[in-house]
């Protein structure tokens, strides 16, 4: 009798001890999976939003809206919006712009986005680099107009719909400098860019012209940078 209690014993022990490691074993299991699943959420980015009433519906809580512009971009008859947003707290980093198509309920949809369209609006010494800027659309036309009248100088980029897309269609420039003053003109579907130059050492200050033909090019609204454009374009031709 004394040896059967004992045997009982010690299964009751050997039970035990395996129920004790098995909730042990599914609470750590449990615990891995919620932190698994938490990662996977804070890692998730926040979603754009692509349909709203209102542009503002567009602007999440870190940015605010520093120029808008309303005007029938895609020639549907309905009037359409481009925003340019910047970070509230941090006036320094890359400036979004958004171009928003209505719909006929009069919603919006966010239909293009671009980190790249505009140059930074300070320089690394907080210097403001184009002061006024302005965008406008007019004509079915997106209008980026930039004015300085020191080092940058002005540089005027214009966009439109093409089959669905937001084409890159001219950009114009005009700087200030020691002697001379030079402007850029720049037609990159028809790979044409002229460039002018005024001689302001003279009294009567001749101006010089020459068209070259460069490569045809079609750039993309979202991921267009006029500056760098510009600037390959003109590294392409010939100079003295």
């Amino acid at each position: 009798m004394k040896n059967f209690i004992l045997s009982l014993l010690s299964l009751f022990i050997i039970y035990s001890c395996h129920k004790e490691q098995s909730t042990t074993g599914s609470n750590k299991s449990n615990t891995i999976n919620t932190v698994k699943k938490d990662s996977i959420q804070n890692k998730q980015p926040q979603q754009e939003v692509k349909t709203g009433k209102k542009p503002s519906d567009f602007v999440s809580s870190e940015y605010e809206i520093q120029y808008d512009a309303e005007g029938d971009l895609n020639q549907d008859g309905l009037a359409d919006m481009a925003l340019v947003l910047r970070k509230k707290t941090d006036t320094l980093s890359q400036r979004k712009m958004l171009i928003l198509l209505k719909n006929s309920d009069k919603t919006y949809r966010l239909d293009k986005t671009s980190d790249t369209v505009l140059p930074n609006e300070y320089n690394e010494s907080g210097y403001k680099m184009h002061d006024p800027e302005d965008i406008s659309i007019e004509k079915g036309v997106l209008n980026i107009n930039l004015y300085d009248i020191g080092p940058y100088g002005n540089q005027f980029s214009t966009f439109k719909y093409i089959n669905g897309n937001l084409i890159l269609t001219y950009i114009e420039t005009y700087n200030m400098g020691a002697g001379s003053h030079s402007s850029l003109y720049y037609e990159p579907l028809k790979g044409k860019l002229t460039e002018e130059t005024v001689n302001t050492m003279k009294e009567d200050m001749p101006a010089s012209t020459e068209t070259f033909k460069v490569k045809k090019e079609s750039f993309l609204f979202e991921k267009a940078s006029p500056d760098e454009i510009i600037r390959k374009a003109y590294d392409s031709i010939p100079h003295e």
